[in-house]
């Protein structure tokens, strides 16, 4: 336990899978910089990856050492779960971690039973997003809330990346208002910023002409993510815009039907995928707009990155995105599944190159502070600070 000039505070960051995406940028860099010289951070990351990319090797450049727990997996298997929670039991006890800090729907399932039945004095939960949703069955559904209602008991304090967030989990009956600390999910603002140049470069690169009128997205190819209706938007703007490209940053399962439904409409030479790259800001500056067509979200930190670097937003209006898009300001928000009113959005402001600038130029300065990397780590040491004295002092 830390003291001023004692030894290190013990943190354990549980996930389930170091993929390519927000909730696993979000624990790499918490892991990497809240309070090294009073926190002694450990991260701990199922086996599993996947076609939407890896970040191991980012948490190597990072000098973050991630152990595999066998077993931790995103599936519901009852009795590879049960093994799941008597490995990470064990190992957590012989550790004895001060703090058990659990990221993602499953890893906070089992990471919370089995830090309760290791004795770790302090648990915390973040809510990135809810592991349910209407567009699971039932069954499913009504098994995520059970499990999170049991664990919230267990839970110190329930971190929530948006208001819309926690409102969903106390609509559920998932822990009291009070358990509950808003910390967003930030995004390093200094490498996300305007720069033209740097975006014509990328648009070069990848095969863009100058002038063409590039709408982008960035993200997994995933059901959850429905890039499907990224390419039926393109499908119904193409008639309209002779030099409409659709670029899309990510991999994933979905990728064979996203192209196929290109090829099979006519718009195959208009749609570029990138697969998993590492020069997001660049790509985010090649595009006109950005389109987010998420089903659910907690709070998509590519919506930041993206205002962040002067782009519209267009996005379905889910959970957190709200609480950064300002309809008619920075972007447009309309109700998920409406291609229609997202179309007709996107076609006025492809029509209208001022109309565009104008939205870029207040996408950046719209950021508060709240959406900083920078305030996303203070308020987690000062959310640990308080949970250490409050326990283990």
């Amino acid at each position: 336990m830390s003291t001023d000039g004692g030894p290190r505070t013990r943190v354990l960051h549980l996930i389930t899978r170091l993929i390519v995406g927000g909730a696993q940028e979000n624990t790499l860099a918490s892991v990497a910089r809240v309070a090294p010289d009073r926190y002694e951070s450990h991260l701990w990351s199922g086996p599993q990856t996947g076609t939407e990319g890896s970040l191991f090797d980012e948490a190597r450049r990072q000098d973050i050492s991630v152990r595999v727990v066998p077993g931790l997996i995103r599936e519901i298997r009852p009795i590879q779960d049960l093994l799941a929670v008597w490995r990470l039991a064990r190992l957590m006890r012989r550790e004895r971690f001060d703090i058990v800090h659990t990221h993602t729907s499953k890893a906070g399932i089992v990471g919370r039973i089995a830090a309760r039945i290791a004795g770790a004095p302090i648990v915390i939960q973040t809510a990135h997003g809810w592991g349910f949703h209407d567009h699971l069955p039932r069954w499913r559904k009504a098994a995520y809330v059970l499990l999170e209602r049991l664990t919230a008991r267990w839970t110190d304090c329930l971190v929530s990346v948006s208001e819309e967030t926690t409102r969903f989990g106390l609509q559920y009956g998932i822990g009291s208002k009070e358990r509950y600390r808003l910390i967003r999910s930030g995004i390093p603002f200094e490498g996300f910023s305007p720069d033209s140049d740097r975006g014509a470069r990328m648009r070069e690169e990848i095969g863009l002409e100058p002038d063409a009128l590039v709408i982008g997205s960035v993200g997994r190819l995933t059901d959850q993510k429905n890039p499907i209706d990224f390419v039926r938007l393109g499908i119904e703007l193409a008639p309209r815009f002779d030099r409409l490209r659709l670029l899309y940053v990510g991999d994933g399962p979905l990728r064979f039907d996203v192209e196929a439904m290109a090829r099979e409409r006519g718009i195959a030479d208009r749609l570029k995928i990138t697969g998993v790259r590492r020069e997001v800001p660049d790509l985010l500056r090649a595009m006109d707009l950005f389109v987010l067509t998420s089903l659910w979200e907690g709070l998509p930190r590519v919506v930041l990155q993206a205002l962040a670097t002067g782009v519209p937003v267009l996005a379905y209006d889910t959970a957190g995105t709200k609480e950064v898009v300002q309809d008619g300001r920075n972007g447009h928000l309309v109700a998920p599944g409406d291609l229609g009113a997202l179309a007709r959005h996107c076609a006025d402001l492809l029509g209208d190159e001022n109309r565009r600038r104008t939205m870029g130029e207040h996408a950046r300065e719209e950021l508060e502070e709240d959406f900083s990397e920078s305030g996303m780590i203070l308020r987690l040491e000062q959310l640990y600070d308080e949970l250490v004295q409050r326990k283990l002092r």
